[in-house]
């Protein structure tokens, strides 16, 4: 295979326990290169520098990632940090002092936390340019974004600040900045992984895992975070190391469900692998997503709306008075306002029609083992061009064409991952999107290996890199 760029976590935890390198050395190593990297891309909202050379130097760290650095995510908590969501209006937030059972097993794996990516607020959008903090700006590009919401997190990894780090996707937030920076990255199925984040919301969209340079990081911090106990709602898949050894019946969706034809170098991106796929021995037939596209959109933007409503309430309720620009960004209040304009029995409509999608997409998967598709609609977008400052309207049409491609696996609660198999004529990463059924991490793994052995990725190096 092509020689990588910069190591990954893997090999790096090995040369720490070769003692070729000191945990000490390797994140003072990722210390600098954030300090020195930070100025110019803004992945870090948070540092947590002195506490994590403290834990290198007890010696006493174990797992499978012992001494390796690493970032959480600043939508979850992480003791003694705080938790600012990207929201101007948590600034004066004060340190956590809980951590999720998923946050914990980070810890136990050995991860060194180095500080907290940058998220957009609250999650909300697939750019990560919060109002209260420098946007991330994308290491292949710095005019261009990262992706959202796990923006920060990708930025990071691609410039080498650290391996892999922590990202969550309630919508396309791990597929999308993967593919924006060149990574790769899985969304589990809903339920896989120990128990994080809880959620009010009717159907639990939300799921967390990592993005990386290499797929067996990916899959060790898998097995080191998912759910192994009695009542887990899936047989446990442990490591997956190994590559696929069987040919696959593979569905491709070129245009998203409302119709619309993704960007011709997106296409090139999904046609390329498509070629790739059937020369490795796989079926590649065209297919069409199973539900009303335009309703499906419809639907998910209601619920997606809904959650900035019970969020924008709650955070009423504690102030003691209505949230105002002051307090959250355009499109947080816009996303609430929506919801608060529609007739009251659009939303339970809305949600029947989405656990009816659920099954829809089941069946489906029943006649193609995997379904192949773009990740976004264009390559990395300018920064601006999707931020929570763009008028309301104007925004959710070009979200339309931007994200239509990765919320129907959050709705299913299916996996999918975006694979970086194409950058293009001017040097910018397009993923494409691979995608199974309810329970299918290993299957989806072991493709991935598949294609990271036909078509390496991991010696591309970005122009701003450490």
């Amino acid at each position: 295979m092509t020689t990588p760029w910069t190591p990954d976590a893997t090999e790096l935890a090995a040369r720490i326990r070769r003692k070729e390198v000191s945990a000490v050395e390797v994140v003072e190593d990722a210390i600098r290169k954030a300090q020195a990297l930070e100025p110019r891309i803004g992945a870090i909202v948070t540092t947590d520098y002195d506490r994590a050379l403290d834990k290198a130097r007890t010696g006493r760290l174990s797992g499978p990632f012992a001494g390796v650095p690493f970032l959480v995510k600043d939508l979850d908590p992480y003791k003694g940090l705080p938790t600012y969501y990207g929201s101007r209006g948590m600034l004066g937030a004060a340190p956590d002092t809980e951590q999720t059972p998923y946050i914990d097993a980070f810890d136990a794996a050995g991860l060194v936390t180095i500080g907290k990516s940058a998220t957009p607020e609250y999650g909300f959008l697939p750019t990560t340019e919060p109002m209260g903090f420098p946007p991330t700006h994308n290491p292949w590009n710095l005019d261009r974004s990262s992706g959202g919401s796990s923006g920060g997190a990708a930025a990071a990894v691609a410039s080498g600040m650290v391996p892999v780090a922590h990202a969550s996707d309630g919508g396309g937030s791990i597929r999308i900045p993967s593919s924006n920076c060149g990574l790769f990255g899985l969304k589990p199925s809903r339920g896989r992984m120990l128990p994080n984040r809880p959620s009010t919301w009717a159907i639990d969209l939300s799921v967390s895992h990592v993005v990386s340079r290499s797929v067996r990081d990916s899959a060790a911090i898998f097995a080191a975070t998912e759910r192994t106990d009695a009542d887990a709602p899936f047989k446990p898949v442990g490591m997956v190391s190994e590559p696929l050894n069987r040919s696959l019946k593979i569905g491709l969706v070129m245009n998203t469900g409302g119709g619309q034809a993704p960007d011709p170098e997106v296409r090139a991106a999904v046609e390329n692998a498509a070629r790739l796929l059937e020369s490795l021995g796989h079926a590649v037939e065209p297919t069409a997503l199973p539900m009303d596209g335009a309703r499906f959109g419809f639907d998910f933007t209601v619920l997606w709306a809904s959650g900035a409503a019970e969020l924008v309430a709650a955070i009423g309720q504690a102030l003691g008075r209505k949230p105002d620009a002051e307090v959250l960004e355009p499109f947080s209040l816009a996303m609430a306002e929506l919801v608060g304009q529609l007739p009251p029995d659009v939303l339970p409509g809305a949600l029947a029609r989405l656990n009816d999608d659920m099954k829809t997409y089941d069946t489906w998967l029943t006649t193609y083992d995997v379904i192949l598709s773009p990740v976004l609609g264009q390559p990395p977008v300018a920064l601006g061009h999707v931020a929570g400052w763009v008028p309301f309207p104007e925004l959710q049409a070009r979200l339309n064409s931007y994200v239509g491609y990765t919320p129907v696996q959050n709705v299913a609660g299916a996996p999918s991952m975006s694979v970086p198999l194409h950058w293009t004529p001017d040097g910018l990463p397009v993923g494409v999107q691979l995608s199974g059924r309810a329970g299918g991490e290993a299957l989806l793994f072991q493709l991935a290996y598949q294609l990271e052995e036909a078509q390496p990725w991991a010696h591309r190096q970005p122009p701003v890199s450490a």
